[in-house]
């Protein structure tokens, strides 16, 4: 019972801001400062979400936007994972790779657009390089200084037992890195959410992405709100559940913490 009513606190917490921010919305328009056909009513978005799913256009734009970031996402960290590992690890790695990847972190993916289109055509493949782009150098960063903020004591320690350096990076230094790992995927996850319109604009023909755009072009605003709500909403669920996730896998380190 006890669980049940924290979880239900929980929820109102967690809902609260978003109804505050729907009568704000809702206040907003109504007081007339804003020429209404430039605002639509959260009531005209919920009828344009209900027009989409009648045309069953709208599960297909969720499910090829949430296709294209969940490949980019697990590609990006496929990569992340183990050169972050490798420039925390070795430092004349470290010397020469860092300069490069901050080179790299700091070009927009948009900027990347015309290069994929050339180089890669205008399928899925170009799409979903430009999101694994975005997702590899958000979560290489963070792995990268996860490690660096590991003491050295641990090391140390296990070399003054006799550990080998395979035994010190398998025992030591993945399980430390562990929660790094998890706020590396969140990163690049909210990172990949925010690349999906640019990656959309590849001639993508579904996805939320594609439907923000086209919509644009007629100047449909209710249909622009809805994408723009659907990605926000998209991102929070999925950010959610990973953070149930980490909080299971890392609960030791909480109970360290306490």
């Amino acid at each position: 019972m006890k669980k049940s009513s924290s979880a239900m606190a929980n929820f109102g917490w967690a809902i609260l801001p978003f109804l505050f921010l729907l009568l704000f919305w809702s206040a907003l328009r109504m007081t007339g400062l804003i020429n209404p056909v430039l605002l639509p009513s959260p009531m005209e978005v919920a009828q344009a979400l209900w027009a989409q799913l009648n045309e069953g256009n709208f599960a297909l734009n969720v499910y090829m936007s949430v296709q294209r970031v969940v490949l980019g996402l697990l590609l990006g960290m496929l990569l992340a994972v183990p050169i972050g590992f490798m420039i925390g690890w070795y430092r004349p790695v470290r010397r020469f790779v860092d300069p490069l990847i901050n080179f790299f972190r700091a070009l927009p993916p948009i900027a990347l657009i015309p290069l994929a289109i050339v180089y890669l055509g205008i399928g899925e493949v170009a799409k979903v390089a430009i999101l694994f782009y975005a997702s590899f150098f958000a979560a290489v960063i963070v792995m990268y200084e996860g490690m660096s903020q590991i003491s050295p004591v641990y090391i140390r320690v296990a070399r003054t037992l006799g550990a080998t350096d395979f035994e010190i990076f398998r025992k030591v230094m993945v399980p430390m890195t562990v929660p790094h790992m998890l706020t590396a995927l969140r990163v690049a996850l909210g990172v990949a959410w925010a690349t999906l319109v640019a990656s959309e604009l590849v001639a993508a023909q579904e996805g939320l992405g594609a439907m923000i755009q086209n919509a644009s072009a007629f100047f449909d605003l209710r249909t622009i709100y809805l994408g723009i709500i659907s990605i926000g909403t998209l991102a929070l669920l999925m950010d959610l559940a990973l953070r149930r996730i980490s909080t299971r896998l890392v609960s030791w380190q909480d109970k360290t913490e306490n």
